[in-house]
């Protein structure tokens, strides 16, 4: 579901506070506090577009933006005045590839420029938490152009520097299966400008709209897209899920992009925060386990880990151990969109 309210909560991850947003639109960044240190070390980024490093292959690069100039800035969706470094990404053949920041040491901006100095990715947030790091980047399939120059330009938030490690890696498309027989969210397509109250939970203006899962097998659709003024928005999905007669309610997810599984507490809107969380995706599962009286209500929540880009629309699927039959017989997930779209 789309909706129009932001949540920032806040939970401690890795021993550290880290802004944890229920809402459509990109979380508030904290205060800038960063101060500026001269380099210490030789960082291996070009200091501008004109000694921009060459990459000629893909893998891990490693250096500093301490002490270097700000040449450079792209919002997405924050300005900034942090130092920059930039390398130039000539492939031999057409690829596309994710470009990340994961492990970095500081709160990092991403962003990569065509010849002409278009922006053709940009990422502020996309890890929130160990082993990534807080706010760090990633910007994922990215279309690349034998012979074609693109300008990969490491930034930071506020004026954030630190050191960093660039992967470039090959983008490895997910496509997930969902199981015949499953329960399906039906949600309506994502287009740009759409608002609806879908499974919209505590953001729905009124009473709040759960949607109930009662299947062991659960495929769902979340994604982003362009909102009232052109703002980016994500679909959010908020659900009502009964503990089984065991006690323990146990959450296999998996999905086609990063996504966020949250368990939420208390069951109020106004007081409700993060109890647990995982990622699920992309084509990696992760469990939530939560224990509970056999037959109390679970409030669980989806969404995009980031969103950003043009219109974007993918698959998660849910299995759970819920007393009832089980889905069998798997098809292709588009395949299975067809037929109840």
């Amino acid at each position: 579901m789309r909706y129009r309210l932001t949540f920032c909560l806040f939970v401690v991850l890795a021993g550290a506070a880290a802004a944890v947003d229920l809402g459509p639109q990109a979380p508030v960044k904290p205060v800038d506090s960063s101060a500026y240190v001269a380099p210490d070390e030789v960082r291996q980024g070009g200091d501008t577009i004109a000694t921009a490093v060459p990459i000629t292959s893909l893998g891990t690069w490693y250096g500093t933006t301490i002490g270097y100039a700000d040449d450079y800035d792209e919002s997405c969706p924050w300005s900034a005045t942090a130092p920059d470094v930039v390398y130039a990404l000539t492939p031999d053949v057409d690829l596309v590839v994710d470009i990340d920041l994961c492990h970095s040491d500081y709160d990092t901006k991403l962003y990569v420029w065509d010849e002409n100095l278009n922006v053709v990715g940009c990422s502020d947030d996309f890890h929130y938490s160990a082993p990534c790091g807080a706010y760090t980047s990633k910007i994922e399939s990215l279309a690349l152009q034998a012979g074609i120059t693109l300008y990969i330009i490491i930034d930071g938030y506020g004026s954030n520097a630190g050191n960093y490690q660039l992967d470039i890696t090959e983008f490895a498309p997910c496509d997930l299966a969902c199981p015949d027989g499953a329960q399906l969210e039906n949600e309506p397509p994502l287009v740009d400008g759409y608002v609806d109250s879908y499974n919209s939970g505590c953001g729905n203006l009124g009473t709040p709209v759960f949607q109930p899962i009662t299947a062991q097998v659960f495929c769902g659709i979340a994604g982003w897209y362009l909102g009232d003024g052109g703002s980016q928005y994500r679909d959010t999905d908020w659900f009502h899920v009964v503990v089984p007669s065991g006690g323990q309610l146990v959450i296999v997810g998996d999905a086609e992009f990063a996504t966020y599984m949250y368990e939420l507490a208390p069951q109020d809107c106004a007081t409700m925060d993060v109890v647990q969380y995982v990622t699920i995706g992309p084509c990696e599962e992760s469990t939530l386990t939560i224990a509970g009286e056999p037959g109390s209500l679970v409030w669980l929540w989806i969404g995009s880990t980031t969103f950003s880009g043009p219109v974007y629309e993918y698959d998660y699927v849910l299995s759970l151990n819920l007393d009832g039959p089980v889905a069998t017989d798997t098809e292709t997930w588009s395949g299975v969109k067809a037929l109840f779209r």
